[in-house]
């Protein structure tokens, strides 16, 4: 039976990353202390958690990556632990009952460094000059320790030092400055629940620009040499932002900054309001523009709304690719129906084995979750129609701002806006709701392409 014809159980522990997280606990806020030295790429820490107990425990699971634990407390006490792969299980003095608040602080050290996936190297990464952090989807052990599972979210204060020369960007508002000697001290507070993927720091030697005519305050870190290439192909974010304003509903952060660094990057990649690009996708061109969307659409899509597990990324990637399809009919005249099309012909000739609902670990960054996913809010649009379709998505993000969500939310929600549309007919408004569900059905849970059909009287 499909997760939308019966309700869908996600396992505590994500079948997607089994080597992360632990569902006995969760942290609702981190506080951590770091030290960086750019030349040796060394890092020394101290992260206090915050966390709340969900079971009684004797001990606490913790993923810490390629750095090593010098010392651990509990609650102010000291704490014996081990530390054997990506996991550090820490035995409190006492055993822990079902409700507890306590804290973990865990002292550690060492020369950060990627972690090795079936998804390529993620997390902590050593550029030319400074370091990124690229975290998705299990990279954030690489530089702090955590409960590393995309539904666990919590607050975060972040004290980075580093060598003055250097600037440096952390997930959050830097609300604290401080120089001494040849070294810099910077605090950044994250006062909105964040995902650990989704933070992260940047070092490097970059100079600050701002867009104007900005509703959402853009701030560009580039380096000074890329400068006009940059902001050409970033001008048109402000009106990026007031166009996904208004299909979406309100920006979900205060502001906004993307990261170009001095090296090539592979792809471009989101964090939580801010957004990393190398060189070579800004090239004063706008060849890559529509990065530029989607980068920003997954503020909205997987920032504020993050997926319960894994298997929802489709809500991440099919959302922020369709976005680029809006954009592209806003700035460019180019219709969504006409990419739709483009994409629906292309991917026809592919293999027909994904299950966008549950694409496998795999396959999770497949291309075709991508096109599939945003042919999937297509169909539905044209099933629906625009006004419906559009108010369920400024719904949906207002629903669950800051929030965690599921494909059978989303399948929930589309029930109820569909009946909504027929507020005179129970029957009009039960027959329409009976080929919403049938059309995402095959959608979400069938191998096969369906056609793009819109709906007779859809506007």
């Amino acid at each position: 039976m499909s997760g939308i014809l019966a309700p869908q159980v996600h396992a505590l522990t994500d079948t997607y990353t089994p080597d992360r997280g632990d569902p006995a606990y969760v942290v609702t806020h981190y506080d951590l202390d770091l030290d960086y030295k750019v030349s040796t790429n060394r890092l020394g820490g101290r992260a206090v958690l915050d966390v709340t107990v969900l079971e009684d425990v004797r001990r606490l699971v913790i993923d810490l990556v390629g750095l090593r634990v010098l010392k651990v407390a509990v609650g102010g006490t000291p704490a014996k632990w081990t530390h054997r792969g990506p996991r550090v299980v820490v035995t409190p003095p006492v055993p822990l009952p079902r409700g507890t608040r306590t804290s973990v602080a865990i002292t550690y050290a060492g020369t950060p460094g990627p972690a090795r996936t079936p998804w390529g190297e993620v997390g902590w990464e050593e550029l030319t000059e400074g370091a990124l952090v690229a975290a998705q989807p299990n990279g954030a052990p690489t530089w702090f320790p955590c409960n590393d599972h995309p539904r666990h979210k919590a607050t975060y204060r972040i004290a980075f030092e580093s060598d003055s020369p250097y600037d440096v960007v952390a997930s959050g508002t830097l609300v604290e400055t401080r120089v001494r000697g040849s070294r810099t001290r910077r605090v950044f507070e994250q006062q909105v629940p964040m995902a650990t993927y989704l933070a992260t720091v940047h070092v490097g030697r970059y100079v600050r620009r701002t867009l104007p005519s900005a509703e959402v305050p853009v701030t560009v870190l580039l380096p000074a040499t890329h400068e006009r290439p940059v902001m050409h192909d970033l001008a048109r974010l402000p009106e990026m932002t007031s166009l996904f304003g208004t299909l979406f509903g309100p920006y979900p952060f205060a502001d906004y900054t993307v990261v170009v660094t001095a090296d090539d990057l592979e792809i471009p990649l989101e964090a939580h309001a801010l957004a990393t690009f190398g060189p070579n996708w800004l090239d004063g061109r706008r060849r890559h523009e529509r990065l530029v969307a989607h980068e920003l659409a997954h503020q909205w899509f997987g920032n504020s709304l993050t997926p319960e597990a894994w298997s929802d990324i489709w809500l991440n990637e099919g959302f922020a690719c369709y976005a680029e399809w809006l954009w592209a009919e806003h700035a460019d005249g180019v219709p969504a129906a006409t990419s739709a099309s483009t994409h629906w012909a292309l991917l026809s000739r592919l293999p027909q084995d994904l299950v966008l609902g549950d694409p496998g670990p795999d396959l999770m960054f497949d291309d075709r979750v991508y096109k599939r996913g945003a042919l999937t809010l297509h169909a539905l649009r044209l099933e629906v129609g625009d006004t419906a379709f559009f108010g369920l998505l400024r719904d949906w993000t207002a629903t669950h701002r800051h929030g965690s969500v599921s494909t059978d939310d989303l399948v929930d929600l589309v029930d109820v806006h569909v009946r909504r549309s027929h507020p005179r007919s129970r029957a009009r408004a039960d027959a329409a709701a009976a080929r919403a569900r049938d059309l995402l059905e095959q959608w979400l849970w069938g191998t096969d392409l369906p056609r793009l059909e819109p709906a007779a009287g859809a506007s």
